[in-house]
């Protein structure tokens, strides 16, 4: 396992390349959702983006992650309160809960807070795996982040080996029909285009892994 502590301040560069990955990836993203949505996801994603990065660079003080991450999360319900703002917004919010008052972290409350997201995002979007949402790519990407880190290796091969699950696990329901949401309305039209949702976890965990 990393020996390595997560500081506030690699909280916050994750954070920016993150919202630097989003804005990259927005018109790819409304051209998916075009397929499948209303083609708003793309611009969902530049609002995220400009929130969480106008909260950093307003010059927060506090020495507290668990703060840090439940106030993004509320930024971005603030700016984006579409159904991907929510879904994001609440699984930071429940993450950001578990470490209050914490400057720094270890690897094993990182995963612990990463599998409360995915949790969050699953009851809040009354989703399972296999229905074709983001969760069919955060899921294994999550837990191959977990598994990386137990076999002793280092964060950033953890969170390469994180984004190649995630882009994994899109390409695993990308054949199948999409079942929430707007896109389950469209049926056998969805078999065979890429989950927006996906697409959006995957662009994210590829910016970090960078």
């Amino acid at each position: 396992m990393p020996n390595q502590n997560i500081s506030l301040e690699a909280v916050k560069a994750c954070f920016q390349k993150a919202c630097s990955a989003l804005r990259e990836n927005s018109d790819y993203l409304i051209t998916l959702d075009q397929a499948l949505g209303d083609g708003d996801l793309g611009l969902t994603a530049r609002k995220i983006a400009d929130a969480v990065e106008s909260y950093i660079e307003s010059g927060i003080s506090q020495e507290d992650i668990g703060k840090f991450v439940m106030t993004a999360g509320m930024k971005i319900n603030s700016a984006a309160p579409s159904t991907m703002g929510s879904l994001l917004a609440i699984a930071l919010m429940r993450a950001g809960s578990l470490v209050k008052d914490k400057s720094e972290i270890d690897h094993t409350q990182l995963i612990t807070m990463l599998r409360a997201a995915v949790q969050s995002i699953q009851e809040k979007g009354k989703a399972s795996l296999g229905d074709k949402t983001m969760l069919d790519a955060l899921h294994p990407a999550v837990e191959a982040y977990a598994g990386a880190v137990a076999s002793g290796k280092d964060a950033n091969s953890a969170a390469v080996e994180m984004a190649a699950a995630a882009e994994k696990g899109m390409e695993q329901v990308t054949p199948l029909r999409n079942k929430v949401g707007r896109a389950g309305w469209l049926g056998e039209r969805t078999e065979g285009k890429i989950d927006p949702g996906c697409a959006l976890v995957v662009a994210i965990l590829k910016g970090l892994s960078a």
